[in-house]
């Protein structure tokens, strides 16, 4: 029974111990984290990081109807950069999970949805029709435009992949699959990257 109790209070002053080197800690590793984003999962799919951090160039594209639009960061915004594919499962998730998300309104945020695998725009709106997408705003790389920035600044690692810029216009990271961004995890995703310079 003393050999238990002298295990309880070595293990007790071990915790001790240990507790007050992690309260040592926390101040700069509150700090660090205060400057990595919080985790933002889909699947087996997690938002990455990318760095160095490019600018988002101005992608020149096709509404579903044939009207052009120049695409580009908005100075104080953030912008989600989706690209997906007529052939993709999961794409049909992820464009009316996008598609509710823009419908909510979010203060300073912009989406695009870019078709990567057609410039056919009657297959596309064929495609998109069976989708409640309505508030979504989606585009034909009728130009290249997509497919030429896919080869330095957006890499096409899985499909979909939606890509974050922030409110400098820079990339920040992206994420494959269908996340929820209505999520409590996208809410907390989107607020850190307003909350960035």
């Amino acid at each position: 029974m003393r050999r238990a109790a002298r295990e309880g209070v070595a293990l007790s002053r071990r915790s001790m111990l240990m507790a007050a080197a992690a309260s040592l800690a926390v101040p700069g590793a509150a700090r660090a984290q205060d400057s990595w984003p919080p985790v933002f999962e889909a699947g087996r799919s997690q938002f990455t990081v990318v760095r160095p951090r490019a600018l988002m160039p101005q992608l020149r594209l096709q509404d579903v109807h044939g009207k052009d639009v120049i695409v580009t960061a908005k100075p104080g915004h953030i912008t989600l950069v989706n690209f997906w594919a007529t052939w993709c499962a999961a794409c049909k998730l992820d464009l009316p999970m996008l598609a509710s998300l823009a419908g909510a309104r979010p203060n300073r945020l912009d989406i695009v949805a870019i078709c990567t695998d057609t410039k056919d725009l009657r297959k596309i709106r064929a495609f998109l029709g069976g989708l409640a997408v309505q508030y979504l705003a989606c585009h034909a790389d009728s130009y290249g435009a997509a497919a030429e920035a896919s080869t330095t600044t957006f890499s096409l690692v899985g499909m979909p992949i939606t890509y974050l810029v922030g409110t400098s216009g820079r990339v920040e990271g992206y994420i494959t699959g269908a996340p929820d961004w209505l999520s409590p995890a996208g809410a907390r995703l989107l607020q850190f990257y307003r909350e960035q310079g």
